[in-house]
């Protein structure tokens, strides 16, 4: 995970660039740039002859002036044109810093996510923020979070721990979505915890009834080397991409199990792809790793990862 620490570092090693580098930081690339990052995996799991075209948004981060509500009405403009049969949504809804001017509540982000549109549905999961964000759940040691009960009450069903069965040209799959793997960290200041996590991979995979192809949503990439081989696909965030990437290379994001899971396309026992993501998280900070939409093209239609 990105630690306060570890983007510090980051922010320090690109002091020897200047004022033009850190004004470009905070009031050009995490505001005003957004892009469309795309990839063409071709996962064993996955069969070759059945396409299928999604749109990852991860990492929203919503409050002003970073992300206003202005700012996801275009971010659902842009993933709406792409035209993909599957919108997934991969977590941290609510803001990740202090530096804001307003704390957006849920039910007005959750009701500009609502006009997100695709033939297969809108489908998501929580994040670490989403979570940590939401005292009377820290102190339960239980959800739905805010964030949770806010987007079904906007029409988009939330996974923790589930699974749903989906068609496309009659032919089916199955969409997994991970409970959060850090949600209860917070929490230790409440009651000792033997665990932070709201995740069961296990449960989660356990509830699949038949041999149909996998895609699995983790808020966090770092379940990924537990994954087994069943899953074709995973999707995740958190990361950000480092928020700030030097030459490629993150230093925000620490080595887990001896993988850094930061940024990209990682082939593991199955593929996973990690979203750059939308917001900030810490400080209002990218360098290197521009706001981004994610679009993941299955099967033998689409082109090459750009």
């Amino acid at each position: 995970m990105i630690t306060r620490r570890h983007l510090i570092r980051s922010i320090g090693g690109l002091s020897a660039l200047g004022v033009s580098t850190a004004a470009y930081g905070v009031g050009i690339e995490p505001v005003l740039r957004l892009r469309v990052t795309r990839y063409h995996p071709t996962p064993r799991q996955w069969p070759a002859d059945l396409p299928l075209k999604i749109a990852a948004i991860a990492d929203i981060h919503a409050c002003d002036p970073w992300m206003s509500l202005e700012r996801i009405e275009s971010i659902v403009d842009r993933t709406n044109a792409l035209k993909a049969d599957l919108v997934v949504l991969l977590g941290d809804y609510v803001a990740g810093l202090h530096q804001v001017t307003r704390m957006i509540p849920a039910s007005e982000w959750a009701r500009v996510l609502a006009r997100l549109k695709a033939p297969l549905g809108v489908h998501a999961v929580m994040g670490n923020h989403d979570y940590w964000d939401d005292g009377t759940v820290q102190q339960a040691g239980y959800g739905p979070t805010i964030a949770h009960r806010a987007l079904e009450t906007a029409g988009i069903p939330v996974y923790e721990n589930d699974v749903v069965r989906l068609t496309k040209d009659g032919r089916p799959f199955w969409l997994a979505g991970l409970g959060d793997q850090l949600a209860f960290l917070p929490a230790r200041r409440f009651r000792s915890i033997g665990r932070f996590g709201a995740d069961d991979l296990n449960a989660t995979l356990a509830k699949v009834t038949d041999d149909a192809p996998v895609i699995l949503l983790a808020h966090e990439p770092n379940i990924a080397p537990l994954v087994p081989g069943r899953v074709a696909l995973q999707l995740s965030g958190h990361t950000h991409g480092g928020q700030v990437r030097l030459l490629g290379w993150s230093p925000a994001v620490s080595p887990k199990n001896g993988l850094r899971l930061a940024y990209g396309h990682f082939r593991l026992k199955c593929d996973l792809i990690v979203s750059g993501g939308l917001g900030c998280s810490i400080m209002p900070i990218r360098v290197g790793v521009p706001p981004e939409i994610v679009e993941v093209t299955l099967g033998r239609t689409g082109l090459a990862v750009s």
